[in-house]
């Protein structure tokens, strides 16, 4: 197992110091490759904020009781609030390997918020990145040296730290979001090119690697609608069109919009538009 730490005056004691806007308390590694288990507990927490950066393997979390067991993978980072409850575990086997700091500070809270880390999360997803390491050993090492500026040198180097967390925070839900809109907008060209067929949402979801609850949700989200509502909305347009424009009998354009079953067809045509197709084109012929 390597080790490799460094503590603002040689001190393991944690403290809260609210002097400064930002203080870094104490930064290490961890690298496990034999030792079976590196546990922590603190059932009361700490006086500061922890980071934990996991950059290979995994970390076994205990999120407010020791029975909770969240599995942390590569690259994600955990945050732990002063006084909340830790415990956690690594393994050898797992090869893991973490970075830890601790930082105090009378803005800790509002710099955090800038920076992406919302009060209602512990985890976030950073990905891997050696230049998340790089940085982390530079304030190891400037913990060690204690040289002329350090502390202001290991507040530069924590606000770098976040600075590229928020990008990649930002990165991740910028390239989430323009899956989720190109999905979306994928299944709405396809309803509207196929909404006279037997189309059935499951098979669709499923067809392009989307679990059926998901799709639902976010399409949505995405056209206000579910998609059989979409569906059923173009069917319903284009069959009013028809209505007005043609000389079609109802029970042809019930098929021609999609529905092999016209008395179906007329309740539903009904509920979005007051009344049933016969009385809607007969009202327009009045006009």
């Amino acid at each position: 197992m390597y080790i490799n730490s460094g503590y603002k005056n040689n001190s393991f004691i944690d403290f809260k110091d609210k002097s400064r806007p930002l203080i870094v308390g104490s930064c290490g590694t961890y690298r496990l490759s034999s030792h079976p288990k590196l546990p922590t507990y603190r059932p009361r927490g700490r006086l500061d904020f922890q980071m934990i950066y996991i950059a290979s393997g995994r970390a076994y979390f205990h999120f407010d009781k020791p029975e909770n067991e969240t599995i942390v993978t590569a690259g994600n980072l955990v945050l732990f609030r002063p006084k909340e409850f830790q415990k956690y575990e690594y393994y050898g086997t797992d090869k893991t390997e973490v970075y830890w700091i601790h930082f105090t500070g009378s803005n800790v809270k509002n710099l955090l918020r800038k920076y992406g880390f919302s009060d209602d999360r512990r985890i976030f997803p950073v990905g891997t990145s050696l230049e998340y390491e790089h940085i982390f050993k530079r304030i190891i090492l400037e913990l060690q040296r204690c040289q002329d500026d350090y502390d202001e040198m290991l507040t530069l180097l924590f606000r770098h730290l976040l600075i590229i967390f928020h990008r990649d925070f930002m990165k991740e839900h910028v390239l989430k979001n323009e899956f989720l809109d190109h999905e979306m907008e994928t299944a709405a060209a396809y309803f509207n090119e196929n909404y006279h067929r037997d189309i059935h949402i499951e098979e669709y979801a499923v067809s392009r690697g989307m679990s059926v609850s998901w799709f639902i949700r976010n399409f949505k989200k995405y056209t206000g609608t579910t998609p059989m509502q979409f569906v059923t909305s173009i069917r319903i347009t284009n069959a009013q069109m028809l209505l007005e424009t043609t000389n079609y009998a109802v029970n042809e354009i019930s098929r021609i919009v999609g529905y092999d079953n016209p008395l179906y067809f007329s309740r539903l045509f009904r509920k979005q538009k007051g009344c049933a197709p016969s009385q809607f084109r007969k009202k327009k012929e009045r006009l």
